[in-house]
C-alpha cells in the first residue's frame, strides 16, 4: 500500500467539491482543505480526517480510505439544522456522482457510510460529519 493514493484522493475530493455548481450556489467558495485562522460565517464545508488501510490482493495493490467531510454553520446561522443538512445533501450528491478522478491510482468506487448531525459551540452552531469510503486500485 502507498499513501500516495490518500493525497490524490484528498486533492480530487477538494477539487470536485469546489467545482460543483449546485454546492457553490449554497456555500459560495467556502470549501476548505485547510481551515482559515478565523472560522467563516454562514455554512461552510471542510475536509476532515481519513483512515487508510491496505486493500490489495494477489492481483493488484490497493487501498481503502474512510474519510470525513464536515458541513458546519457559524454561530450566526439562524436556520438550525436545515441549511447545514441541505449542504450535506449536496456534498453527498457530488461525491456519489462517480465523477471523481485521481491523479494517482484508479477510484474503483466511493460510498456513503454514515452521517452524524449535532450541535456545537454550546448549541449555537450546527455540524454534520459525513463519512465516505473510497476503494482505490493502485495497479
Amino acid at each position: 500500500m502507498s499513501y500516495a493514493a490518500g493525497v490524490a484522493l484528498q486533492a480530487a475530493v477538494y477539487q470536485q467539491l469546489r467545482a460543483d455548481v449546485a454546492l457553490s450556489d449554497l456555500v459560495g467558495d467556502a470549501v476548505y482543505d485547510a481551515m482559515p485562522v478565523e472560522a467563516p460565517s454562514g455554512v461552510y464545508v471542510s475536509l476532515g480526517p481519513d483512515d487508510a488501510r491496505d486493500a490489495g490482493d494477489v492481483s493488484a495493490r490497493g487501498s481503502r480510505h474512510d474519510f470525513v467531510v464536515s458541513v458546519l454553520s457559524g454561530t450566526d446561522e439562524t436556520d438550525g439544522f436545515g441549511a447545514v443538512k441541505e449542504v450535506a445533501s449536496a456534498v453527498s450528491a457530488v461525491l456519489e456522482s462517480g465523477e471523481t478522478v485521481l491523479a494517482h491510482g484508479h477510484l474503483a468506487g466511493m460510498w456513503f457510510l454514515r452521517a452524524k448531525a449535532r450541535r456545537v459551540e454550546n448549541g449555537a452552531a450546527r455540524r454534520v460529519d459525513l463519512t465516505f469510503r473510497a476503494r482505490i486500485d493502485l495497479g
